[in-house]
C-alpha cells in the first residue's frame, strides 16, 4: 500500500532523477503528437509523470535536510541546477502551453478540481516566461538556475556556520540552569557545551547566568554566515531582473501573483494596521522589562539580556517556569497524547507502522479514518548534528488518482529539532516545543487528509502561499487548551497528571510579551516586502531594516547583528515577499480556532465541517473561498487581536 523510504541509496536516486527527466521529455513529445488535447489524454498523464519526478526529488532534498553529509551535499548540489533547468525549459515550452489553452477552450467535461489545475498551470506557464522571445527566455533560465544555486549556498552556509561554533563552559558559568538543559549540554569531561543549534542556543540565552557568555553566544548567532551578505544582494538583484522580464513592477508584485493578497500595498496596509494596535502595548512591555532588569542591577538592557530577563519576569509575574513543565512533556507521551487529541478533535486515528526509516529515532504512523487507511506520516523530532535546524513538514506523495484509475495515498514527513533522548534521559519538551509539534502536524494533516484526486492541487499542493499556514496555525493554538493538555501531559517518572494550576499558569502566561512578539514578526514581514520592492545592495538592505525597526520595533539590536544573513525563510525557502503570510494566515486561523473554543473545543459536527470544507479540499479552490465555506463570512481582525491578547 505504501512504498518504503530508502535512505542509503543516494546515487541510485540521483540516477533515477536524471533518467526520469529524460524519459519525461520523450513522454511529453509523444503526448504533443496527438491531434487534439483534453484533460484526460494530456493533463492527467502530464500530472502523473511530474508527480513521480517530484517524489524522487523530494527524497534527495529530504535526506540532505535530515541526514546531511558530504555525499548528500554533493548529490543535491549536482542535481539542483539540472532540476531547475528542466522545470525552466518545461515552463517555457510553447507547445505545452498551447495544449493547455486548447483544453481550456474545448474541453467541457472537466470538473472543478481539474479546472483549478488547468488555470494554475496556465498562470504558472505565463510566470515562467512562456511568451517571451528566445533571448529573454534564455536569460530567465540562467537567472533561475543561478538563483537555485545561490539559495542552496545560502542555506549551506548557515548550516556550516551553525555547526562550526561551540562554547565550552565551566561549572560556574552554568550555575542555576535547569537540570534538563545541563544534561543536554554536559560533556564527558564534566564541562558544558553550547552551540548555535537552536535548542542549545536558546537554552543558554534563556537561563545562562553569565552575561558576558550570553553576549558571546548571541554575537556568534547573529553574525554567522557573513558571506551571505553578498549572496543575498545577488539574490535580490536577480529576483528584480526576473520580475522585470516577466512584466512585473517589482519582485514583490511577482510573488503576490500566486497568493491571496493582491498588491504589496495591500499587504503593507494590513501589517501596518496591526503594528498600530500592537506597538503601544509592546512599548509598555519593554518598559516593564527594562525596569525589572534595572532593579536587578542591569542599567542598560542589551540584546543578550532580553530572553534571560523575560524568563525571570515571567517566572515572577506568573510563577511560570518552562523547565518545570518538561517532566510532564516527555516526547513519546506527548506524541501519543497528541494523537488522542486529534482523534477527539477530527475523528482520525494513528496506527504505528513498522517500516524502514533513516534514523532509529524516526517513527512512522498510518492515518485511519472511518476504518480506512488514508495516509502515512513519518515523525523525526530529535535534534542531530547532521540535521538542518528548525522544524518543518515535507510532503513526499500527494493523494492522487492517475489516468489508469490507480490511487496513490498521501505521505508526509514532520521534522523537529527537539532535545535528543540519551540512554539516561528521555527527550523532555518545553511547552513551546509542543506548539511547534502541533503547528507542523497541522501542515501534515492539511496534506494527508486531502480527498482531491488531482495531484497538482491535492493537499498542500496548489494552496496559495499566504494561506498555507492557516491549518498549521489553527492547530497550534490548541496546545494551550486545558482540555487538550489534560489528555497527555503527565510526569515521565511517576505518571502523575500535570497539576491544574500548572495549566492555568501556562494559559495565563501565554500572551506574556505577546505584543513584543507581534511587532518582531511585523518587522520581518515589512522588511521582506520592502527589500523585494527595490532590490537594494547589501548596505542598503541594512538601512531598510533599520528604517523598518524605527517604525514598528521597540528594541534595537547592536549594529553587528546581521540577522538577514541567516534569514533562510526568504533567501533559501519559499517565503520571499511572502513572510507576511504567517500573520495573514493567523487571521484565518484565529477565527477558525475560536469557532471551536466557543463550542467547547470538541464538536464533531463542526470538526467534520472543517475537515470537509478546508482540510480535504487542499488547493483545489481559492483559500479565501474555502475559509468562507467553513466560517460563513470574511475573517475578523478582532479574533487575531484576541488570540494575541491585544485589546481591539
Amino acid at each position: 500500500m505504501f512504498p518504503e523510504f530508502k535512505s542509503d541509496d543516494l546515487l541510485i536516486k540521483e540516477k533515477a532523477i536524471l533518467e526520469k527527466m529524460e524519459s519525461n521529455e520523450k513522454f511529453i513529445s509523444n503526448l504533443l503528437e496527438q491531434s487534439q488535447f483534453n484533460f484526460a489524454n494530456f493533463l492527467k498523464p502530464y500530472q502523473t509523470i511530474h508527480t513521480e519526478l517530484s517524489d524522487l526529488s523530494t527524497e534527495i532534498s529530504h535526506l540532505n535536510s535530515v541526514k546531511n553529509n558530504e555525499e548528500s551535499q554533493a548529490v543535491y548540489t549536482r542535481i539542483l541546477p539540472k532540476l531547475t533547468e528542466y522545470y525552466t525549459n518545461l515552463g517555457q515550452n510553447e507547445n505545452i502551453y498551447n495544449a493547455f489553452l486548447e483544453i481550456e477552450k474545448t474541453d467541457r467535461t472537466i470538473n472543478p478540481e481539474q479546472k483549478k489545475v488547468l488555470s494554475n498551470e496556465i498562470r504558472d506557464f505565463r510566470l515562467s516566461g512562456v511568451g517571451l522571445e528566445n533571448s529573454k527566455k534564455e536569460e530567465l533560465k540562467k537567472i533561475r538556475i543561478r538563483l537555485s544555486d545561490l539559495s542552496n549556498q545560502f542555506s549551506q552556509n548557515v548550516l556550516n556556520a551553525t555547526n562550526a561554533f561551540e562554547m565550552i563552559l565551566a561549572e560556574e558559568d552554568v550555575k542555576g540552569m535547569p537540570e534538563g538543559e545541563l544534561n543536554s549540554a554536559k560533556t564527558e569531561n564534566g564541562k558544558y557545551k553550547f552551540t548555535l543549534q537552536f535548542p542549545s542556543y536558546i537554552a543558554y540565552m534563556t537561563y545562562g547566568p553569565n552575561r558576558e557568555k550570553r553576549k558571546e553566544l548571541y554575537k556568534a548567532y547573529t553574525t554567522k554566515a557573513p558571506e551571505n551578505g553578498k549572496i543575498l544582494e545577488e539574490i535580490l538583484e536577480l529576483r528584480k531582473k526576473e520580475s522585470t522580464l516577466l512584466g512585473y513592477e517589482t519582485y514583490a508584485n511577482l510573488s503576490l501573483a500566486t497568493k491571496v493578497a493582491d498588491t504589496p500595498e495591500q499587504v503593507l496596509e494590513f501589517l501596518n494596521s496591526l503594528a498600530k494596535k500592537a506597538k503601544p502595548i509592546a512599548e509598555k512591555e519593554i518598559s516593564a522589562l527594562r525596569e525589572f532588569a534595572k532593579e536587578r542591577g542591569v542599567e542598560n538592557l542589551e540584546s543578550q539580556d532580553l530572553t534571560f530577563y523575560s524568563e525571570l519576569l515571567k517566572k515572577e509575574k506568573f510563577n511560570y517556569e518552562e523547565e518545570k513543565y518538561r517532566p510532564y512533556l516527555e516526547k513519546e507521551s506527548v506524541t501519543k497524547g497528541t494523537f488522542v487529541f486529534l482523534e477527539s478533535l477530527l475523528g482520525i486515528r494513528f496506527q504505528e507502522a513498522k517500516t524502514e526509516v533513516w534514523h532509529p529515532s524516526v517513527l512512522c504512523y498510518d492515518l485511519i479514518i472511518e476504518n480506512q487507511t488514508r495516509a502515512r506520516l513519518y515523525l523525526d523530532l530529535e535534534a542531530r548534528k547532521e540535521k538542518k535546524g528548525g522544524a518543518w513538514m515535507n510532503n513526499w506523495k500527494p493523494h492522487f488518482i492517475n489516468e489508469k484509475g490507480k490511487e496513490t495515498l498521501p505521505i508526509a514527513f514532520v521534522i523537529g529539532n527537539f532535545p535528543s533522548a540519551t540512554k539516561d534521559h528521555p527527550s523532555l519538551l518545553k511547552p513551546n516545543d509542543v506548539v511547534t509539534l502541533f503547528h507542523e502536524l497541522g501542515h501534515a494533516l492539511h496534506h494527508l487528509l486531502s480527498r482531491v484526486n488531482e495531484a497538482f492541487v491535492s493537499g498542500v499542493n496548489g494552496v496559495e502561499w499566504d494561506a498555507v499556514e492557516f491549518p498549521s496555525q489553527f492547530l497550534e493554538n490548541f496546545a494551550y487548551e486545558p482540555k487538550v493538555l489534560s489528555l497527555f501531559a503527565k510526569h515521565y517518572k511517576t505518571g502523575e497528571k500535570i497539576p491544574e494550576e500548572y495549566i492555568r499558569t501556562m494559559v495565563d502566561a501565554k500572551n506574556f510579551q505577546s505584543a513584543m512578539a507581534v511587532v518582531r514578526q511585523l518587522e520581518f514581514a515589512i522588511f521582506d516586502i520592502k527589500i523585494h520592492q527595490v532590490a537594494p545592495k547589501e548596505e542598503e538592505v541594512q538601512n531598510i531594516l533599520n528604517e523598518v525597526r524605527k517604525e514598528v520595533s521597540v528594541f534595537f539590536p547592536p549594529s553587528y547583528n546581521k540577522f538577514q544573513n541567516s534569514f533562510s525563510h526568504i533567501f533559501a525557502g519559499g517565503y520571499a515577499a511572502g513572510y507576511y503570510s504567517y500573520k495573514w494566515a493567523e487571521l484565518l486561523s484565529a477565527n477558525a480556532y475560536y469557532s471551536f473554543v466557543d463550542k467547547g473545543v470538541f464538536d464533531l459536527q463542526l470538526a467534520e465541517h472543517f475537515r470537509k470544507t478546508v482540510l480535504e479540499k487542499g488547493g483545489s479552490e481559492n483559500a479565501m473561498k474555502l475559509f468562507r465555506d467553513f466560517y460563513g463570512k470574511d475573517p475578523e481582525i478582532e479574533a487575531l487581536l484576541r488570540l494575541n491578547g491585544i485589546a481591539a
